[in-house]
């Protein structure tokens, strides 16, 4: 089979698991990437260029090739990822018997720990939205979501009217694999949700809109963020998704158990929840090397 016919197969493929535009888009862009390398591998034109041809060699000088360009570790692993769901596809659909990439090692990843707010940081972002405004009052609403119940930017935006249950204080949210799960709101996030429909006057069943009356994209969820970040003058970078690290650090901080976090945040791991752990122990070493005196002036182990 000719590799973008292959391609094309596996883009069906991920549309009926209801695998995203954004993801589809992305191991398309890797694959193809990949597919042009094998092609001058093999001394043949792209578009003649078949899959059965393609061997771990090829798959290990493609990440070669990537590593002498400086290609940073997490995105070969993302793009290596992109390559085993191809071809376990193939071999599940018996278009291939043998998995090239089956023998290949993932590159060895060094654990980067999210980056967060202080407290201080975050109330000031929460006090930033004029509510007077129906835009305004939007915002109010995405910080108090994204930060009072750890949203992600995608499951904020899909939300609809139907998910909220403002009355026992909980929304229903879509995460990752379309996996639904039920979490708490805020008694300052029903009332920011209230305050704002009650200034919209349309029957629209999705909760937040843009000024031209349709569902806001993580792209404006940026922008937003963004004029909030400027108007309380924050110097660092700040990104939606830094405030579900903060409120994922502020819940441990408060005594929150790691199992109940997981819950909230929706990770099927719990190693994906307890990097936020390792955020606290910095912090505990941090007071310790500055308040103690026995401490000051040197490194912790």
């Amino acid at each position: 089979m000719l590799a973008d016919e292959a391609l094309s197969l596996f883009a069906g493929h991920q549309y009926s698991q209801n695998r995203s535009e954004h993801t589809v888009v992305a191991y398309q862009t890797d694959l193809g990437q990949f597919f042009r390398f094998a092609a001058l591998e093999q001394g043949v034109e792209p578009e003649s260029l078949t899959v059965d041809v393609i061997d771990v060699y090829i798959v290990r000088s493609f990440l070669g090739v990537l590593a002498e360009h400086g290609l940073a570790r997490k995105s070969m692993a993302r793009k290596l990822a992109a390559l085993r769901s191809f071809f376990k596809f193939l071999c599940r659909k018996e278009i291939l018997e043998i998995n090239p990439v089956q023998r290949v090692a993932s590159p060895k990843l060094g654990r980067k720990l999210p980056h967060f707010l202080y407290l201080d940081q975050v109330e000031g972002l929460l006090k930033a939205s004029d509510c007077t405004k129906l835009l305004g009052s939007r915002d109010q609403v995405i910080m108090e979501l994204l930060y009072g119940s750890g949203l992600r930017v995608s499951e904020l935006v899909g939300l609809n009217r139907e998910n909220l249950d403002l009355e026992n204080g909980l929304i229903r949210v879509l995460g990752k694999g379309n996996k639904e799960r039920v979490i708490p709101v805020t008694n300052y996030a029903i009332q920011a949700i209230e305050s704002y429909l009650k200034m919209r006057s349309d029957h629209n069943p999705v909760l937040l809109l843009n000024y031209k009356g349709t569902r806001l994209s993580d792209r404006s969820i940026r922008r937003i963020l963004n004029k909030l970040v400027a108007k309380v003058s924050l110097e660092q970078h700040v990104h939606p998704h830094m405030l579900r690290h903060s409120f994922a650090t502020h819940l441990l901080d408060g005594g929150a158990d790691l199992r109940s976090v997981q819950e909230l945040l929706g990770h099927q791991k719990l190693s994906s929840t307890q990097i936020y752990t390792h955020l606290t122990r910095e912090r505990v070493k941090e007071v310790y090397v500055e308040a103690h005196p026995r401490a000051k002036n040197r490194n912790i182990p």
